[in-house]
């Protein structure tokens, strides 16, 4: 085995180790170095557990009778093109190398730390079917440089990085959400023109914004916001006529009519971050690392503390589901959404997820170790996202609040609607020695120490009101689409 350099063998802090001796886990022997970092003597076998001597212990919701169980994927693929970096803009906005481990990106071609709706909205995707959205999650490693598929060369981001920037000194045309007005039930008879309208509201809205940059400020009332407010409006009177024709109440689409216009001297769109992903919970100090805007990264993706050769996902899964308890409506654009704690080590396992399991064991999942699958089985995380939204917010002071998820029953609390839940599955091919020798692990944090207690995932919503639409019409009718 390649000797892994000393910085990567650091595995579980005490905070974490005593977390495992709660949960039943064997807790780490570990030695002090000179500086007093406590070491540990090679990969933490304690940390992986076979499979097969795991209990069944996924409990899913009873299925009511108006259960909505369609599912929507979209195909992504896996990161094919090398998007990688270590920020977080949802977590850490603006700032490089945010989340001090590397994040595994599919969907929007653009997102890194400067990353805004309006970076988002104007950037590529790797998704088939024009999904802008942002899908992210921490890369698994192999500590043995020889060992699995070594990923593709990193892309260059700095011209991204650069064009985000300068974009965030301009205005930006902000524009009501127009699909999670509409109601659960569309007439199937009117889908087809709702479709239509929901594509002209992207388009005209689309128009507006560039133009946005040409117009002089004093001239966009006359040239932007009048214009574009009287296509809008003539778009959501024709989509709410579409429901009146079939002998339905129309929704009161009149207030997504008006949009506004954000200067940069405003501040910046979104929320600073608070609570559990607050600059000391994330990210060690802001300050420090504005100060040092590269990365200690080389051209092997490594970063301080997270080294070994990147598994690419042999399978990538992004899938949405519907509810056990009733309808489901669409989701605004540019929601964001986490999924698990990065900091769960130092937080406490609060928002920690259950995320690890092998192929053909879904029934079992982990959450403080990583699986040693059977032969033939492999190694797969299951991320299923809170899906319980409260019907205004695309964000919250500490990114939970504003979307979190249902209880037991499958039930949202009071005053928060069900949307789609979003479920990313990703699967691995790992060695099977690999496994068994505890050389695999997840990015992460460097006090956090590879725990794989801190999986977790971000996702916005960048998806056309069009596609957003087809998600929750294929999901409330009960059929199975793939895209």
């Amino acid at each position: 085995m390649a000797v892994h350099r000393t910085k990567s063998t650091i595995w579980l802090s005490a905070a974490a180790a005593a977390m495992a001796v709660v949960a039943g886990g064997a807790a780490v022997v570990a030695i002090s170095s000179s500086d007093g970092t406590a070491l540990a003597d090679g990969p933490d076998k304690s940390l992986f557990v076979d499979i097969t001597t795991v209990q069944p212990n996924v409990k899913k919701p009873r299925q009511q009778g108006n259960a909505t169980t369609g599912t929507f994927t979209v195909n992504c693929g896996r990161n094919e093109n090398g998007h990688f970096n270590p920020d977080n803009f949802i977590a850490q906005p603006g700032v490089r190398n945010g989340a001090q481990h590397l994040h595994d990106y599919v969907g929007n071609l653009s997102t890194n730390a400067d990353s805004t709706n309006q970076s988002l909205q104007a950037a590529g995707t790797t998704c088939k079917n024009g999904d802008k959205s942002a899908y992210f999650w921490p890369v698994v490693r192999i500590i043995d440089e020889e060992a699995g598929e070594a990923a593709p060369p990193k892309n260059d981001d700095k011209a991204q990085q650069d064009k985000d920037k300068a974009t965030k000194g301009q205005a930006a045309l902000e524009c009501p959400d127009v699909a999670s007005l509409l109601p659960e039930n569309v007439p199937d008879a009117a889908q087809a023109e709702i479709d239509r309208e929901l594509a002209n509201i992207d388009k005209v809205t689309e128009e507006a914004e560039k133009r946005l940059a040409g117009v002089k400020a004093q001239d966009r009332d006359n040239i932007i916001i009048g214009p574009t407010r009287e296509k809008r409006a003539a778009i959501l009177d024709r989509m709410m006529l579409a429901f009146s024709r079939q002998g339905r109440q129309a929704p009161d689409l009149n207030p997504a009519a008006a949009c506004a216009i954000k200067d940069a001297a405003q501040g910046q769109t979104g929320l600073d971050n608070g609570s559990e992903n607050s600059d000391d919970a994330q990210a060690q100090g802001t300050e420090r690392k504005k100060d040092q805007p590269n990365p200690e990264e080389n051209a092997d993706n490594e970063l301080e503390g997270n080294e070994g050769v990147i598994q690419r996902p042999a399978v990538v899964d992004l899938t949405f589901r519907g509810s056990p308890v009733g309808k489901v409506t669409a989701m605004p654009k540019f929601l964001r959404v986490l999924y698990g704690d990065a900091k769960a080590g130092q937080n406490g396992p609060k928002n920690a997820r259950a995320s690890w399991t092998c192929t053909g064991f879904e029934d079992k999942v982990l959450i403080d170790k990583y699986p040693i699958c059977p032969q033939g089985s492999k190694v797969k995380r299951v991320h299923d996202f809170p899906s319980c939204w409260d019907g205004q917010n695309i964000d919250s002071a500490n990114h939970r609040d504003h979307i979190v998820y249902p209880d037991a029953n499958g039930r949202c609390q009071n005053g928060f609607k069900a949307v789609p839940q979003l479920r990313i599955s990703l699967t691995y091919n790992i060695p099977r020695d690999v496994q068994q020798e505890g050389r695999y692990l997840v990015d992460s944090f460097p006090e956090e120490e590879h725990n794989p207690l801190t999986d977790h995932d971000d996702f916005a919503n960048v998806m056309s009101q069009k596609i957003m639409n087809r998600l929750v019409n294929c999901v409330n009718s009960g059929r199975t689409c793939r895209e």
